[in-house]
């Protein structure tokens, strides 16, 4: 990995220039609080970044790269303020199951409907897919059509909470694209649902 790649790396997770001779990146956690790992490369050696509330340090591809260094957190908001207003939360996927050959939610999918609701609001999501599925029992055609019904009763519900229908988009696949791979006629309950991913 050259310098180049690396700083656009970077720059994809809130990487930034701090204004003076000497650059640094740091690592922004994901909404998991997860930060994963940056390697970055110079003419003169490579460091690893791995922790939040950490730096690397770097003043040109000739110099070799800090190693990760404490750096303090109002000093980490005020240089990344303005690409922390602006860094969009990453996609939350929800999956809501079904009574078997039903379009009825299972009762703790019930629940779960508050979570969407949250995520949107929290995000402003214009960008909502709700996608039907069903275990592989029954006809195919039965199978599609009880998929869409999943996706249409889902997609009924958020627009009951005020969410726009024009912000949402129904999908279905019957027994396609299977969480739980099965072989024919298994009725798997993992695989009747709905999948509401907001972006």
């Amino acid at each position: 990995m050259n310098w180049k790649s690396v700083i656009v790396l970077a720059a994809a997770i809130l990487m930034a220039g701090c204004g003076t001779k000497e650059n640094f990146v740091v690592l922004s956690p994901t909404n998991d609080g997860s930060v994963g790992a940056l390697k970055v490369v110079t003419e003169k050696g490579s460091e690893v970044l791995t922790e939040d509330g950490k730096a690397i340090f770097i003043g040109d591809r000739n110099s070799a790269p800090s190693t990760p260094t404490p750096i303090n957190a109002a000093e980490t908001q005020l240089v990344f303020q303005d690409a922390l207003r602006v860094h969009p939360l990453m996609p939350e996927s929800f999956i809501l199951y079904f009574q078997f050959n039903s379009n009825e939610l299972t009762d703790e999918s019930k629940k779960q409907i508050n979570n969407i609701l949250v995520a949107i609001k929290k995000r402003q999501s214009r960008d909502i897919s709700v996608i039907g599925h069903t275990d592989r029992t029954g006809r195919d055609e039965y199978k599609r059509k009880l998929s869409l019904e999943r996706a249409q009763l889902v997609y009924n519900i958020l627009r009951s909470e005020e969410v726009t229908g024009e912000d949402m988009t129904i999908i279905y696949h019957g027994e396609g694209n299977p969480l739980i791979p099965t072989a024919d006629n298994i009725a798997e309950p993992r695989n009747r649902r709905v999948e509401v991913m907001v972006r």
